[in-house]
């Protein structure tokens, strides 16, 4: 599958710049951002703590700068409803009292949910809650019984806000961007 018609001068300086390495060949230079955007000031951590109305904090491992922690004056049901209307597929396990406070959460851009040692880390960190994608049956688990709240956004949609945000980022320099998706989302302001 080619993403670009070949010979077409429109494309002719044309950089892809992917997340992910592509399932195919482009055509075009290719440039995959995967994870120096996810652990740089600013990057995918970031964005999805801005689409979430979060306000960072900290990083949430500090040796490889993976994932942010987020300060949060939300109640769990009114976080649920930011996250319940921008995010298909989400599940919650060790779900909280709608009522209750939520002053500090763990995200993670991506595939936090599957890393035992990730899940450990947000209980050690007193975090109430650790938003990520990529949730197993094993970290359901141990979440259960160590008592801390998961929250699986999906993997790829929980990096759909870094995307926007980088498109943001170079449009501001006048280069001009364009973000494919196949499920393109809002930037919340």
């Amino acid at each position: 599958m080619d993403l670009l018609p070949k010979n077409d001068k429109l494309y002719e300086n044309t950089l892809i710049i992917t997340h992910h390495p592509p399932l195919f060949i482009p055509k075009t230079p290719t440039y995959v951002i995967h994870s120096n955007w996810d652990v740089i000031d600013g990057g995918a951590n970031e964005a999805l703590a801005e689409y979430l109305k979060l306000e960072v904090i900290d990083y949430f491992d500090k040796d490889t700068n993976i994932g942010r922690i987020c300060k949060s004056d939300y109640t769990f049901k009114e976080l649920k409803n930011i996250i319940s209307n921008n995010f298909d597929n989400v599940q919650i396990v060790n779900n909280l009292n709608d009522e209750e406070k939520i002053k500090k959460v763990g995200i993670i851009s991506g595939f936090g949910l599957k890393n035992p040692d990730y899940i450990k880390l947000a209980k050690d960190k007193n975090l109430d809650i650790l938003i990520s994608g990529d949730l197993t049956q094993e970290t359901a688990i141990l979440a259960k019984n160590i008592k801390i709240t998961l929250i699986d956004i999906g993997h790829h949609e929980s990096e759909v806000p870094g995307l926007h945000k980088l498109a943001n980022n170079l449009s501001e320099i006048n280069i001009k961007t364009e973000v494919i998706d196949d499920k393109p989302i809002e930037i919340l302001r």
